[in-house]
């Protein structure tokens, strides 16, 4: 039995993209204005898009497996290590950084904060896609009736 694919909701979307506007957002500011050095602050930059794109890798991997499209388990394995990878170098980075226990607690919140909104705008995208293209074929079929 085939489940009927509903869109996404308008408030999901908007909370979906808020969420990951201001995780990046706060991290992003939060770099910018740290007393860090210009290289631990590029380290930690360089986190947040590895983070992004491994989450988003993820979860489209986790999808077009669900949907029945091919992905190698090579490259499944490797989505998983990079999130692993990412979340492990903020850890060791924050374990290890001469900053207040408040500041790294910022770090890592805003960080899984925007990799979980990631993972949600990424499926949002998806959902919306497959609604609009299982609506256009509903669409043909009813006009050939």
């Amino acid at each position: 039995m085939k489940l009927k694919q509903s869109a996404p909701s308008g408030a999901f979307i908007g909370a979906s993209w808020l969420a990951l506007f201001i995780g990046a957002l706060t991290y992003s500011i939060g770099l910018w204005n740290a007393t860090m050095q210009l290289n631990e602050k590029g380290y930690y930059f360089t986190l947040i898009l590895y983070g992004l794109f491994s989450a988003i890798s993820l979860q489209k991997s986790v999808r077009d497996k669900q949907e029945g499209i091919p992905v190698t388990g090579l490259y499944f394995g490797l989505c998983w290590l990079s999130v692993g990878a990412a979340l492990l170098l903020l850890a060791v980075g924050l374990w290890n950084a001469t900053i207040v226990l408040s500041e790294k607690g910022f770090y890592a919140m805003s960080y899984v904060l925007s990799l979980f909104a990631a993972v949600a705008v990424q499926k949002n995208v998806r959902d919306a896609a497959l609604f609009k293209t299982e609506m256009s074929a509903s669409d043909l079929t009813s006009e050939d009736a």
